[in-house]
């Protein structure tokens, strides 16, 4: 779908199935990514990692979704560390460090929801 911006989701074929999976090929020794959306309120993101890489701890202002496509990882949430593998959803919350460390070569799409911006919202509630 396209808006007065451009495409609401690229980089992906429209009107298509697709397997997510395919999208995305694995690096020795890296992590790539492919931005489905990047938007104020929502970004998507496709992820391989090879063995061993890793997103350092960080936090976001949006809660995070990881799915995981292929793979296994472990994924830190301020200090609790979970094994996701293939199928799994594990959600981070906003605002609360959190890690992910590939386990095997691993793939996820990462969805990140913030609170959408309102510009000029007044409250008229008397």
């Amino acid at each position: 779908m396209t808006n007065k911006t451009g495409p609401l989701i690229k980089n992906i074929p429209f009107s298509l199935p697709v397997d997510l999976v395919d999208l995305v090929d694995y690096e020795e020794g890296r992590v790539v990514s492919r931005t489905l959306s990047s938007k104020s309120h929502v970004n998507i993101t496709l992820f391989a990692f090879d063995k061993d890489e890793e997103i350092s701890a960080h936090t976001s202002p949006g809660d995070a979704m990881v799915q995981v496509l292929d793979g296994e990882a472990l994924i830190d949430i301020d200090g609790k560390k979970i094994k996701a593998v293939k199928g799994q959803v594990v959600v981070m919350p906003a605002n609360v460090p959190h890690s992910v460390n590939a386990q095997s070569q691993f793939k996820m799409l990462l969805t990140v929801v913030k609170q959408p911006v309102t510009i000029g919202f007044q409250d008229n509630k008397s």
